[in-house]
């Protein structure tokens, strides 16, 4: 099995590992620390826990079996072990359904808890697995894998814990205890392989941390009740976090620095001024804090700039004119600074300038103009509800399209769904990017959406099938415009035969 795996497609494994050298870098210190911390603080438990498995069964306290790594190497994976010691456990399926008789009643409660997972904590220290990644599979189950499926997941190390992990925690409930082993073929194992690659192609260290903190949650009973939705699952607390809110942060307090610092040496030429380090850290502090809640308040932190709708600019200027009144009236009621009343007024408006300017570059006066236009060709009419699959290029057409004065008369779009972690919760082009294609059920129901805009162009064609099946099994009417689009590439690529395209 070994030599299958890694002389199949040596080339392929180390091209695709190589892309992301520097993230490798970074994630393989994070699974050394962690793991060493792990094992230090976690040894009292894990000889509480060998005590209880010798106490019930005689035979090992670990489990090794083998599992495909990197490139397809197989290594022998560490788990507390939960079978009775007899061949029956180590000769039978190699998954495990719910009331599985070869399980111990203390490794049911390990399964359950996931305790059994912690010894894999060696696994990442000596690089063979990483804390996060695709579950590690039983060389003869991946045997199953589509090709292609196997080159992607194959080309990272395998984790503790994915995002596969998590929306499957209960799998074992899932399965029936009846020809389990072809209902794991045909109905889990496929979404779990979507899930492994969906995680391969986009994961950053912040999605690790999400995959982390999600599998910590599902640890406690209440909150495994509620299904996790795919949006969140990608794309977590901490990615949404640092990308809507903590880097904005930052950028807002440099302006701040920045416009002061500016001022200040200008305001100096001409008179004396006391504008010290001190006091202009506080003063860019306050500013970027204010700034951001406004921001927040007003849904300002999710747009993406390089796509933002005409109505975005208005909340920006909104948000940066209200920090000049707050920052202003507080400076004239409470005179607690040095700073002249007119430096503070000058500095307020440099930076709502750059903050605007930085956000939104040379889309500002496009945008204020746009919005006029549309408060007068909006119609009064709540048209057919639309939701649109894909938020890069196609949906930016389809959005475009839209928001013509004709058809916003006739559609109103919910918002966009699409499978990229980095832009679950943000706006493109005025609209939220609610989930994942896996959440178009729900999100349809919940919306009462009654068009499906299929608007992908640049996709494999099983993915393509997959969620234009999603989309049919609706029963909701489905427009599908990325033929269109792959038609203007070809058209502006100078093709001339299309006859090719459907």
């Amino acid at each position: 099995m070994t030599t299958k795996y890694v002389e199949k497609y040596p080339d392929d494994y180390e091209e695709e590992y190589h892309r992301f050298s520097c993230a490798h870098f970074i994630k393989r210190l994070f699974d050394i620390l962690f793991s060493v911390f792990g094992l230090v603080i976690l040894s009292p438990f894990f000889i509480i826990i060998t005590i209880l498995i010798k106490r019930e069964d005689a035979g090992p306290v670990f489990f090794r079996g083998p599992r495909l790594g990197f490139r397809g190497k197989v290594f022998q994976i560490l788990k507390f072990r939960t079978m009775i010691n007899s061949p029956e456990s180590y000769l039978g399926a190699r998954i495990t359904a719910q009331g599985d008789p070869r399980i111990t009643p203390i490794g049911q409660w390990l399964r359950a808890t996931k305790l059994n997972e912690l010894p894999q904590l060696w696994n990442v220290l000596i690089g063979e697995m990483s804390l996060v990644g695709p579950r590690p599979e039983d060389p003869n189950v991946a045997e199953h894998w589509p090709e292609d499926a196997r080159r992607e997941i194959l080309s990272m190390r395998p984790g503790i814990t994915s995002p596969a992990s998590v929306a499957y925690y209960d799998e074992e409930r899932l399965l029936g205890a009846k020809d389990f082993m072809s209902e794991y073929f045909e109905r889990i194992l496929p979404d779990k392989l979507r899930l492994d690659r969906l995680y391969v192609r986009h994961h950053t260290f912040l999605t690790d941390l999400d995959a982390i903190f999600w599998t910590l949650l599902i640890l406690v009973p209440r909150f495994r009740k509620n299904k996790l939705s795919e949006g969140w699952l990608f794309g977590g607390p901490f990615t949404r976090l640092v990308r809507t809110h903590v880097s904005w942060f930052v950028i807002d307090f440099f302006l701040a620095l920045n416009c002061i610092s500016v001022v200040g040496l200008l305001w100096r030429a001409d008179r004396p001024i006391n504008v010290g380090f001190g006091h202009s850290i506080v003063f860019g502090i306050f500013i970027a804090f204010l700034f951001g809640l406004l921001n927040t308040v007003l849904g300002v932190k999710t747009v993406s700039w390089s796509r933002a709708a005409p109505e975005d600019a208005l909340s920006l200027f909104f948000s940066a004119c209200m920090v000049i009144i707050i920052n202003y009236c507080l400076y004239y009621f409470l005179p607690i600074t040095t700073l002249p009343r007119d430096f503070v007024l000058i500095v307020s408006l440099l930076i709502l300038l750059a903050c605007i300017v930085v956000r939104y570059r040379l889309r500002v006066l496009n945008g204020l103009a746009g919005v006029w236009l549309n408060l007068r060709q909006r119609g009064y009419g709540a048209g057919e509800r639309v939701i649109i699959v894909g938020a890069g290029e196609g949906g930016s057409f389809a959005s475009w399209l839209l928001n013509g004065a004709d058809f916003r008369k006739l559609y109103s779009v919910v918002g966009i769904v699409d499978d990229d972690p980095a832009k679950q919760g943000r706006r493109y082009d005025g609209f939220k990017v609610l989930g994942t294609t896996a959440d178009i059920p729900t999100l349809v129901s919940r919306y009462d959406v009654g068009i499906i805009i299929y608007a992908i162009s640049k996709i494999s064609q099983a993915d393509s099938d997959r969620i234009q099946n999603i989309c049919k099994n609706t029963g909701r009417k489905i427009v599908n415009i990325s033929s269109l689009i792959t038609i203007l590439h070809l058209y502006f690529a100078g093709e001339t035969e299309m006859d090719h395209v459907d």
